[in-house]
């Protein structure tokens, strides 16, 4: 007689065996959310080389939208033109109108009459992003805002900035809140707005400002600005350029950073919260400084060509009693060790 041995039979809990059913349909689903995730980080993008152009990073660049306070590259390109042709001077006396106090939004808290120089209200307009002070200048640098917003359009003409229409000088909303009256661009657009700031003007030496107080000996409390671009000092090379938000726009970031001799020029646009477009647009500034060879300026000297000469014998040596002695590691301090480029704190 032959006795088989008793088969043995593994018993699952129920939900070991509803796991596995479901498993291959919840990591699809996880991809896909993590597609749309990633998608949703902003509605247009574009990194170039901001030498030559050449595009090193872009997905919907041409993606047409308001861009918020990033209006007030243009607003400070127009006014350095003023500059340029002496229209006006640092120092010219702005007096503050009763328009320019009741803009609204990020400001400066400027008061009707009150009288300040282009050259603060310019500090005002990139670091504070100030509106006020935005409106202020256009009536400086024209006879009114509307003479100033048809400058800044023929300037985006010249630039060849397809995309783009300004109707204001600070790029706040429309009463209307239509998007048929409000700026428009695109982050392809403010790469060649960008690249003419950084050519023509000097606007790093006031978006590389973290923090300056303004008004201050022209009334009684100043005002403690502080930059808006969290990059600025946390981003290795960063030292530009502007920031906007409103709700149709979405958060937007016009940036600017140089490593070793190379720079770029970064747009995002219609990001959902600050703390997304930020560390995405680190991200895509390592990576596109990752493609980027070292600019011929700070790379090592060619060395100059040398006939080889061929060597002569060596003389002979007595030999010598060799005592060896190894190597010492070398020692592991916080001085060597680079710290981290991006360095985010948030609450």
């Amino acid at each position: 007689m032959i006795i088989s041995s008793p088969q043995k039979i593994t018993f699952r809990p129920a939900w070991i065996l509803l796991f596995n059913s479901l498993r291959l349909p919840c990591i699809a689903a996880l991809c896909w959310l993590a597609t749309v995730a990633s998608a949703d980080v902003f509605k247009g993008a574009i990194v170039v080389d901001a030498r030559d152009g050449s595009v090193l990073f872009e997905d919907n660049a041409n993606y047409v939208g308001p861009p918020a306070s990033v209006t007030k590259l243009m607003t400070f390109l127009v006014v350095h033109d003023a500059l340029k042709a002496r229209e006006i001077s640092l120092q010219t006396l702005v007096t503050v109108t009763a328009a320019d106090s009741r803009m609204g939004g990020t400001q400066v808290w400027l008061k009707h009459n009150e009288v300040f120089t282009v050259e603060e209200l310019l500090y005002a307009l990139i670091i504070q992003s100030a509106n006020d002070a935005a409106h202020a200048l256009s009536h400086t640098a024209s006879p009114d805002r509307e003479a100033f917003v048809a400058r800044m359009n023929v300037r985006a003409r010249q630039l060849g900035m397809t995309d783009t229409i300004w109707r204001s000088p600070h790029g706040l909303p429309p009463a209307s809140r239509e998007l048929s009256e409000t700026d428009m661009t695109s982050p392809r657009d403010l790469v060649k707005l960008s690249q003419a700031l950084l050519r023509e003007t000097d606007i790093l030496r006031f978006s590389t400002v973290e923090s300056r107080e303004f008004g201050q000996g022209y009334r009684p409390q100043s005002v403690m600005m502080r930059t808006h671009n969290n990059l600025v000092g946390k981003v290795r090379g960063v030292d530009g350029l502007k920031t906007g938000f409103t709700r149709a726009a979405g958060f937007c970031l016009a940036a600017t950073a140089e490593r070793d001799g190379r720079r770029l020029i970064a747009v995002i646009m219609g990001s959902p919260s600050s703390k997304e477009r930020d560390i995405r647009m680190a991200e895509l500034i390592e990576n596109a400084f990752s493609k980027l060879n070292p600019s011929p300026i700070s790379a090592a000297p060619e060395l100059p060509t040398v006939t080889p000469v061929p060597p002569e014998p060596p003389p002979e040596i007595p030999a010598l009693s060799i005592i060896t002695i190894a190597d010492e590691p070398e020692p592991s301090t916080a001085a060597n060790k680079e710290p981290p480029t991006v360095q985010f704190v948030y609450p």
